[in-house]
């Protein structure tokens, strides 16, 4: 008899990793050397970290903030258990009196954040955390991977909406996002920047998002005729019916829709609309929208498809396209022209007093800020000011954009519903500037540092100019 060498498989999870049992090791191996040895040479005091943005991704104008909830949420529960600090025993590189800090391990900071939908630019501090210097410095990775992510797919999905000029917009992309996780946070994510709905079941469920579907090629594939299958669907869904009319030939799709949708008022029933996901989107659309209307279908939406972004969908509506949704996967999901966000997670202020960072082209904003937006006699925000905490702007419509979320480990903000924060970030992006909102073109928009922070400054020995 052979001998088995195969090595032992560890048996994985079905659907994921992150679980409230093993939250806490999702960090980088540093964030957890650098806390075992401020814990050794007693460096354990309180500290502010900032997390900002230092520069926009290419063809951008302004940013959506997206994610609090989840990082609060962390913050709030992370623990380190048993068997994550057997783990981490197991790579012996730290002593027993670091396991036995972890153990006792609980968030017992304070939190400012921009809230969830409302834009901002880069420099400016989103996430502010002020807690002893290792509790603040292990929940880094966590912030910047929930962030970075969430207001990368809600700036997109912002533009993608824009663009639309008020049809609707559907998020397609779980079965191009980077994973389960990505999938859940993009139709959230996107669903704060206007989207009307998401494909993704799921998250349909968890975050009460409305869910759209319509059929693949396959299935009017799976039957002989294309007719024959239209009336298989529609015999299955009488009442919620959205027909994929290009498997073959549009035009002729069409007609059997229209066919179909004859059938349907006879036994008092309507065809919800058809979905075009090839060709000329634009001309299709304009063929398939009079073909209708001539049939006395005028209440049969029309939805396209098809490798959709902001550019694309702007081009169509400048091209006449008669399109009531447009369903987005790949370029939302993905941010598929600019895939990452530069979020960074930096100390700003410790027992040492303010702190700055002077490497070339990373240079940080020392002590701990405020920010504020003034807006203009148009209801239209008009600048930005990050400024010395306690500063105060000067004259004018000036407004804190910040806000407490957490205070001595506990959760001191009323999280609003998600529609909510929807009504936020079209709020928020309405009140941009209009050139901001423009797809094809990049504008800045003025963000200023306070007398009192530049002072700050020069007293650490930056020069200016």
């Amino acid at each position: 008899m052979e001998e088995n060498t195969e090595p032992e498989m560890k048996k994985q999870p079905s659907f994921g990793w992150v679980t409230e049992d093993n939250m806490a090791l999702l960090t980088d191996l540093y964030e957890l050397t650098m806390a075992a040895s401020y814990l050794k040479s007693r460096r354990n005091e309180l500290s502010t970290f900032e997390l900002f943005v230092r520069h926009l991704p290419p063809n951008r104008s302004f940013l959506v903030s997206a994610g609090l909830e989840q990082i609060i949420l962390f913050l709030e529960r992370m623990r380190f258990t048993e068997d994550s600090i057997g783990y981490l025993r197991s790579l012996g590189l730290f002593e027993e009196d670091f396991f036995d800090y972890l153990r006792k391990f609980r968030f017992s900071g304070t939190v400012y954040a921009i809230p969830e939908g409302e834009v901002y630019f880069p420099g400016e501090p989103v996430i502010v955390v002020t807690a002893p210097r290792i509790e603040a410095q292990i929940v880094e990775t966590f912030l910047l991977n929930t962030f970075n992510y969430e207001s990368l797919v809600a700036s997109k999905a912002a533009r993608v909406v824009i663009a639309a000029e008020g049809r609707g917009v559907i998020d397609f992309s779980p079965r191009r996002d980077h994973g389960t996780d990505a999938a859940m946070k993009a139709a959230r994510s996107s669903f704060i920047a206007g989207c009307v709905g998401t494909s993704n079941v799921l998250a349909g469920k968890e975050f009460g998002i409305p869910v759209y579907g319509t059929m693949a090629h396959s299935y009017v594939m799976s039957f002989e005729t294309e007719l024959e299958a239209f009336r298989e669907f529609v015999k299955a869904f009488p009442d919620n019916s959205v027909l994929l009319i290009d498997t073959y030939d549009v035009i002729e799709g069409a007609r059997n829709a229209i066919t179909v949708a004859k059938e349907m008022e006879r036994s008092g029933k309507r065809l919800k609309g058809v979905r075009i996901d090839s060709g000329d989107l634009a001309e299709l659309s304009r063929r398939v929208r009079k073909m209708l209307d001539d049939s006395g279908l005028s209440y049969v939406m029309i939805m396209a498809s098809g490798d959709l972004n902001e550019y694309r969908i702007r081009e169509l509506v400048l091209n006449g396209i008669e399109a009531n949704f447009f369903g987005v996967g790949t370029e939302m999901g993905t941010s598929k022209d600019a895939p990452a966000l530069g979020g960074v997670y930096k100390l700003v202020e410790d027992n040492l007093g303010p702190r700055m960072k002077f490497s070339e082209g990373k240079v940080t904003l020392p002590g701990r800020k405020s920010l504020f937006r003034l807006v203009n006699s148009k209801g239209k925000f008009e600048k930005d000011l990050i400024a010395a905490e306690g500063e105060k702007p000067g004259s004018g419509d000036w407004y804190p954009i910040m806000v407490k979320v957490m205070e001595d480990g506990n959760v001191v903000y009323d999280f609003p519903s998600l529609a909510k924060i929807r009504e936020r970030c079209a709020e928020s992006v309405g009140r941009l500037p209009d050139e901001l909102k423009e797809i094809e073109k990049v504008h800045g928009y003025k963000v200023e540092i306070s007398s009192g922070l530049k002072r700050n400054m020069e007293r650490l020995g930056y020069r200016f100019g």
